[in-house]
C-alpha cells in the first residue's frame, strides 16, 4: 500500500509541474499578443490548471472507470468553488469585473444545469448516459465560450506593469512540451494508482476521485489562485476558477464522451445539487455587502460547506 501511495504522489507532482510548466509556457505565449489578465485566466490558465483533469478523464474513459470520470469533474469543480475560493477569499477579498458577475458565473451555472439534463436523461429514465452526440454539444458550447472570450478582447486589454520579462520562444516551446509530458505521465501514474488504492481499501472509485483525485487535480488551480490572490490580482484568481470550472464540463467532460460514452451514476447528483447551489451562492454574494466582491465572511462559508460536504462523505464510507 505505502508504494501504491508513493506512486500516486509522484504521478500528482507530475501533474501539478507539468500544469505548472504549461502555464507558464502558454502565458508567456499569450503575453506577447498583449492578451489581458482576466483573458489569460479565462483561457490559458484555466486550460492549463485544467489539464490534470483532462489526462486523468481521458484515461479513465479510455479504461472504462466511468466513476472516476464524473467524480473527477465534478469534486474538482466543487474543490475550487468551495475550496479555493474560500481560501483565497480568505486571504483578501475578491473583487471581480462586470464580466464575471453578469457572464461567467452564470454560464457556469447553466453549464452544470446542461450537465444534470444530459446524464439523467430525463426523456429516458433508464439511460443514465453522456453519450457522443452529448460530447459534441458540449464541445460546441466550448468552442462558443472561447468566441466570447475573444470578442471580450478589444475592450480588456489592460496591461500589467508587473508582468517580468517575456520567456524566449525557446523556453516556450520547451515549457509547453515538458509540461505536456509531465501531464501524460503523472495522469497515467494517478488513475493507475488511486484504482488499485480503491481496491485494496474495498472503497469505491466515487469516493476515492471525489476526494484523492478531485483534489489532487485541483492543485494547480489551489495554487495559480493563492498566488494571485497575494498579489492582489483578483481577476486571475475568481477568472481562473470560474473558468476551470467551464472548462472542466464543457471541454473535459465533452472529450472523455467523445473518446468512450460515460455511464452516469444518478447517485453524483448530490454533489451535481451541492456544485450549482454553491455557484448560485457566489453569484449572490456579489450583490452583499459590497458589490462585486466576495467578503471574507462569504469565502468562509464556503469553506464550511466544503468541509461538511466531505465529513457527509467519510461517514457514509465507515
Amino acid at each position: 500500500m505505502a508504494v501504491l501511495v508513493l506512486w500516486l504522489t509522484l504521478g500528482l507532482i507530475f501533474l501539478i509541474k507539468g500544469a505548472d510548466l504549461l502555464v507558464n509556457g502558454a502565458s508567456s505565449l499569450a503575453k506577447k499578443f498583449n492578451v489581458s489578465d482576466l483573458a489569460i485566466g479565462l483561457t490559458v490558465v484555466a486550460f492549463g490548471t485544467s489539464a490534470p483533469e483532462l489526462v486523468v478523464n481521458v484515461m479513465g474513459a479510455i479504461e472504462g472507470h466511468h466513476e472516476i470520470v464524473f467524480a473527477n469533474v465534478i469534486g474538482s469543480n466543487n474543490f475550487n468553488l468551495l475550496v479555493i475560493l474560500g481560501i483565497t477569499g480568505l486571504i483578501t477579498p475578491l473583487i471581480v469585473q462586470s464580466s464575471t458577475v453578469w457572464r461567467e458565473i452564470p454560464l457556469s451555472l447553466f453549464a452544470i444545469f446542461l450537465l444534470y439534463l444530459l446524464t439523467n436523461d430525463l426523456w429516458d429514465a433508464d439511460a443514465f448516459l453522456l453519450s457522443r452526440l452529448d460530447g459534441a454539444l458540449l464541445l460546441i458550447l466550448f468552442g462558443g465560450f472561447l468566441f466570447y472570450v475573444y470578442k471580450q478582447l478589444p475592450t480588456d486589454t489592460a496591461a500589467d506593469a508587473d508582468t517580468p520579462a517575456p520567456l524566449t520562444p525557446l523556453k516556450i516551446w520547451s515549457f509547453i512540451l515538458l509540461g505536456l509530458a509531465g501531464l501524460v505521465v503523472g495522469g497515467n501514474l494517478v488513475v493507475t494508482n488511486a484504482i488499485e488504492i480503491a481496491n485494496r481499501l474495498g472503497i469505491s472509485e466515487k469516493i476515492i476521485g471525489l476526494t484523492i483525485i478531485a483534489a489532487g487535480t485541483s492543485l494547480p488551480e489551489l495554487a495559480t489562485s493563492v498566488v494571485a490572490a497575494f498579489k492582489k490580482n483578483t481577476d486571475i484568481a475568481v477568472g481562473n476558477i470560474i473558468g476551470s470550472n467551464i472548462f472542466n464540463i464543457f471541454l473535459i467532460l465533452g472529450v472523455s464522451s467523445l473518446v468512450k460514452p460515460i455511464q452516469y451514476d444518478p447517485s453524483f447528483n448530490s454533489e451535481m445539487y451541492l456544485l450549482a447551489g454553491g455557484t448560485a451562492l457566489l453569484f449572490i454574494g456579489m450583490f452583499t455587502g459590497e458589490k462585486k466582491k466576495l467578503d471574507r465572511w462569504e469565502a468562509a462559508v464556503l469553506l464550511v460547506i466544503f468541509l461538511g460536504y466531505t465529513g457527509y462523505l467519510v461517514a457514509g464510507e465507515l
